[in-house]
C-alpha cells in the first residue's frame, strides 16, 4: 500500500471491509466518505488508473483542465450545499452565468429574447418565421405525437427548424419527428413566441427588473460556485478524506464479478491494470457501475439480466483545443444551432475558472460531439477529431486553423442513460429482484440507477444509501422520485412494487432527490398505431 492506494505488484490481493464500493464518481465517493466518518471500513475500485469523479472529473493536461460536460455546483438541498462545504471548505469561487446559442455567425441569448432573434435573423428571415409562427397558431397539428409536432405547434416550422431541431437531434441521436412530445412540453414549459415578444417590448420599455431581466418562465441563476480548479478538484478532496481515514481507493481495479457470499455479504473481484486480480470482501456492496454492466457481472446471474441488458446509453466525447488567442466568447458554453458541423456544444474553460487555463495569451476551448460508443466519431483517431474540431471552428468562422496550437481528446461513455419505450420496465424488473433477493446490495447514481440525473441527485441517493447501511435496514427509499422531475412518499412506491415500505424523505432530501432532468422517449408504437 502506497498512501491508503493499491499497488500493481503481485496478484491475490485481498480486502475485508463493510462496505465494498463499485466506482469513484460522486455517488461513490459520498458513500465513501460518509462511511469512513461513521467509523466503517471501505474499498473503493474505479477503472480510471488515474482520475476519480466519473463524469464529474477534471482532465489536466500540460497544466490545462478540462471540465467533461461542464458542472454547475447549486443544488437545492442544504444538505448536499453543507456536504460540498465540508469536503471542500476553502476552494470556490463565484461565476458568472452565461450561455448563448449560436448561429450562422451570431449569438443568441440562452433563453431566446424575441426582439434580439428577429433582429439577428434578419427582415427576410424574421418575417418568414412571424409568418410561420401565425400560420401554426391558427392552423396547428391537430394529432401531436412528437417532440417535432408539439414545438412547431409553439413556434412554428422556421423556429422549431432553426433554434430546436438540429441540436437536439445532435444531442440524443434520434429525428425529432421519434422523440416524445411529453419530453417537449416538460423542457419548454411555459415558453411561448408570443410571451417571449411581449417580455421584448418589457424590456424595449424598461419594465423588466434585474435580476430576471427576462422571461419568468426561464428564470436562470446570475452567478453559481465552482471549484477553482474544475469539479474534479471536490472528489480528489473526497478521495484524500476518505484515505486519511484508513479508507482504500484501488486505481486501475475493473470489477470482474460481484458474488454473493451465501452469508448476506459479497465478494467483489476486480481486474487490475497489470492483470492480477483483487478480492474484496464486504458486508455490503454499492454499485454506481451501469446496471447493464452489474447485471452481466452478478453471481449467480440475475433472473433479469435480459432485461438489464437491453439498457441504452448515449455517449460523448470532448476535444479541447488550445488557440493562441484571447477568450473568443465569455460564455460557460455555447449551444451550435447549425447543421454544417457536428460539434453540438463548445465550452470556454476560463469562463468556468480563470485558474484552469494557465497562459493569459492561449484560448481554451471544449468542442463536444454527441455520439454512441463504436460509431464513427468515437472511432476516430484522436488526431483526426482534433483535425475535425479545428475545421468546425473555422467553419463556424470563431477561429483560423493557424491559431490552433494543440488538442486533447477526451471520451465519456454512458454519460447519458437512454430512456426507450422499455427501459422503466428494464430497471423495474432488475430492482424488483435484486432489492427482494439482496438486501445489502445497494444501486447508487445516474448509471447504477439508470436515471438522468444532476450530480447533486447522484449525491443525495449515496446520502441516503449510507443511512440505510448505518441502520443496518432500508430507513428510506432511495428511488423516490419519477421521471417527471417530481418526488412520491418512499412507502407508497414501495407498496407499489410490492416492496417493503420505507420512511417517507425530508423535504429537503426530496429537493435534491427531484433534481433529475427529462430524457426524451421514443413516440410509443402502439400510441401511434392506434392514433393512425
Amino acid at each position: 500500500m502506497v498512501n491508503g492506494l493499491s499497488t500493481a505488484a503481485g496478484d491475490g490481493r485481498q480486502y475485508d471491509v463493510d462496505v465494498a464500493i463499485i466506482g469513484a464518481g460522486p455517488a461513490g465517493l459520498t458513500a465513501g466518505y460518509l462511511l469512513t466518518k461513521q467509523g466503517l471500513s471501505v474499498a473503493i475500485i474505479e477503472k480510471d488508473t488515474r482520475y476519480v469523479g466519473g463524469i464529474s472529473r477534471t482532465v489536466e493536461h500540460d497544466g490545462y483542465r478540462f471540465d467533461i460536460g461542464g458542472h454547475r455546483f447549486f443544488s437545492k438541498s442544504q444538505a448536499v450545499v453543507d456536504l460540498w462545504n465540508e469536503i471542500l471548505p476553502d476552494d470556490f469561487i463565484q461565476r458568472p452565468r452565461m450561455s448563448r446559442i449560436y448561429y450562422e455567425g451570431k449569438f443568441y441569448s440562452y433563453p431566446l429574447r424575441a426582439f434580439e432573434a428577429l433582429f439577428n435573423l434578419g427582415v427576410i428571415r424574421s418575417t418568414l418565421c412571424m409568418a410561420s409562427y401565425v400560420k401554426a397558431k391558427a392552423f396547428p397539428k391537430k394529432t401531436v405525437r412528437s417532440f417535432e409536432d408539439w414545438t412547431t405547434n409553439q413556434f412554428g416550422q422556421k423556429l422549431y427548424s432553426i433554434f430546436f431541431k438540429t441540436y437536439t437531434e445532435k444531442v440524443w441521436g434520434m429525428p425529432c419527428n421519434e422523440m416524445s412530445a411529453d419530453w417537449a412540453a416538460q423542457r419548454i414549459k411555459g415558453l411561448s413566441l408570443g410571451a417571449a415578444v411581449l417580455d421584448g417590448f418589457k424590456r424595449s420599455l424598461g419594465l423588466n427588473k434585474k435580476p430576471n431581466d427576462g422571461m419568468a418562465t426561464k428564470t436562470l441563476l446570475e452567478t453559481f460556485r465552482y471549484p477553482r480548479l474544475g469539479p474534479g478538484m471536490m472528489w480528489e478532496a473526497a478521495r484524500d478524506k476518505i484515505l486519511a481515514k484508513g479508507g482504500h481507493i484501488l486505481m486501475g481495479h475493473a470489477m470482474k464479478q460481484l458474488a454473493a457470499d451465501g452469508q448476506g455479504g459479497w465478494r467483489l473481484a476486480a481486474t487490475r491494470a497489470d492483470g492480477g486480480e483483487t478480492t474484496i470482501r464486504a458486508r455490503h456492496a454499492i454499485s454506481s457501475a451501469p446496471m447493464r454492466e452489474l447485471a452481466a457481472r452478478m453471481h449467480p446471474l440475475p433472473q433479469t439480466t435480459i432485461e438489464a441488458n437491453d439498457l441504452k446509453y448515449r455517449d460523448f466525447l470532448t476535444v479541447a483545443l488550445k488557440i493562441r488567442s484571447e477568450d473568443l466568447f465569455p460564455d460557460n458554453w455555447i449551444y451550435i444551432h447549425d447543421s454544417k458541423v457536428k460539434v453540438g456544444r463548445i465550452q470556454n474553460f476560463r469562463s468556468w475558472s480563470p485558474e484552469m487555463v494557465p497562459d493569459d495569451s492561449v484560448a481554451c476551448v471544449g468542442l463536444e460531439y454527441f455520439c454512441f460508443e463504436g460509431d464513427d466519431l468515437w472511432a476516430s483517431s484522436d488526431d483526426d477529431l482534433v483535425a475535425l474540431a479545428t475545421r468546425e471552428m473555422e467553419i463556424l468562422g470563431l477561429v483560423r486553423p493557424d491559431q490552433v496550437i494543440g488538442g486533447v481528446v477526451v471520451r465519456q461513455e454512458k454519460a447519458y442513460p437512454v430512456y426507450d419505450d422499455t427501459y422503466a420496465a428494464n430497471v423495474a424488473a432488475m430492482r424488483t429482484e435484486l432489492e427482494a433477493a439482496y438486501p445489502s446490495l445497494h444501486l447508487v447514481g445516474r448509471n447504477g440507477m439508470h436515471r438522468y440525473n444532476n450530480q447533486d441527485h447522484a449525491m443525495m441517493t449515496a446520502m441516503l444509501t449510507v443511512e440505510n447501511i448505518v441502520a443496518e435496514r432500508r430507513v428510506y427509499d432511495t428511488w423516490c422520485v419519477n421521471e417527471d422531475a417530481e418526488y412520491h412518499e418512499a412507502g407508497a412506491e414501495g407498496d407499489e412494487s410490492g416492496l417493503p415500505a420505507t420512511r417517507p424523505v425530508t423535504a429537503d432530501q426530496a429537493a435534491a432527490l427531484a433534481s433529475v432532468r427529462a430524457v426524451p422517449a421514443r413516440i410509443d408504437p402502439a400510441a401511434d398505431r392506434r392514433a393512425a
